[in-house]
């Protein structure tokens, strides 16, 4: 299981202008799921889980990254294949082949820029997404793979491994070099990690432990953990700052303040691992399942529905 994640920095973008829905400001939520044992990209409506669109890809698609009104980024681990889709059209701009085990895409906050991390290579690339190309690779670490975008885009985090016990931490102003600045082990087998809405702290899910720990940008230092659930886990922030935490081997997803209280929890579908936030929905996509889950931003269920063989992973997009 990998997660995909996706750690969504768009979240606020999407409820900008006084907490505006999508919808309210013209536009309609719609998931990108992954269908990997399809090949395929499905777009999904929100709210109402209807498949809109099919997108033949390269084999075996896993993790996607969407710009809340800009182009997704999907990742082809087997083909060693990065793809980047129009917004809204899902046409394909550009294939970019060449990868050994490329994984985990995250796109940066203003839209401009997606890194993609090697596991095989340990490298990480930059790729200019108004240019479609690759602008530059720097060696962050054997088995490079989840990884966060500070919210100034100045900072970002890559796990070295699905059970990290390093994490690099690279200097990102300038977007188009990321240089390498530090590691450090965070003292347990990390997988997934997460950036808060403000920047200060970083959220840190496990591979060991039914713990999610929170750490201190700046020092690293580990500031409390949150239960949550059989690992692996994954996390992603909704427009109010709460953290959303899934536990897939759990079926359990749960709803945290900005100090790690948990104030809510719902059962989902076995395997739900990836989820993202975004317009007042928290959805959540089985990869044992094959399904969709929507939920409120206070976890009251919406719907479940049965889109693929598998559902990887999950992105919003407003169209």
């Amino acid at each position: 299981m990998r997660r995909a994640y996706v750690l969504l920095l768009f979240c606020a973008a999407l409820l900008s202008a006084g907490g505006a829905t999508a919808r309210e400001r013209g536009g309609d939520p719609v998931a990108l799921v992954t269908a990997e044992a399809d090949n395929e990209l499905l777009a999904v409506s929100l709210p109402g889980g209807k498949v809109l669109r099919r997108l033949r890809l390269p084999a075996e698609p896993e993790n996607v990254d969407v710009h809340a009104a800009g182009p997704a980024v999907v990742v082809s681990t087997k083909a060693g294949a990065v793809t980047i889709l129009a917004w809204r059209t899902l046409r394909v701009v550009r294939v970019i082949e060449g990868f050994h085990a490329p994984h985990i895409a995250a796109i940066s906050p203003d839209g401009r820029w997606a890194y993609v991390t090697d596991d095989a290579t340990g490298l990480l690339s930059a790729i200019d997404l108004r240019r479609a190309r690759i602008a530059s690779r720097v060696f962050v670490g054997a088995g490079a793979h989840h990884l966060t975008w500070s919210p100034d885009g100045k900072r970002v985090w890559v796990a070295l491994g699905e059970r990290a016990r390093t994490i690099v931490v690279l200097d990102t102003s300038r977007a188009d070099r990321p240089r390498v600045v530090s590691r450090f082990d965070p003292g347990f087998a990390a997988h997934d990690l997460a950036f808060g809405p403000g920047g200060s702290r970083v959220w840190v899910t496990a591979d060991d432990m039914d713990n999610v720990s929170v750490l201190d940008a700046r020092t690293q230092r580990r500031l409390f953990a949150v239960p949550v659930g059989a690992p692996p886990q994954h996390v992603a922030f909704g427009a109010s700052g709460a953290a959303y935490l899934t536990s897939g081997y759990g079926s359990r997803i749960v709803m945290a303040n900005a100090e790690g209280r948990v104030v809510a929890s719902a059962t989902t579908p076995y395997g739900s691992f990836n989820l993202v936030a975004a317009g007042g929905l928290v959805v959540t996509s089985s990869l044992l399942r094959g399904t969709v889950t929507e939920l409120t931003d206070r976890l009251h269920l919406l719907r479940t529905v049965r889109i693929a063989t598998e559902a990887r992973d999950v992105g919003v997009s407003v169209w």
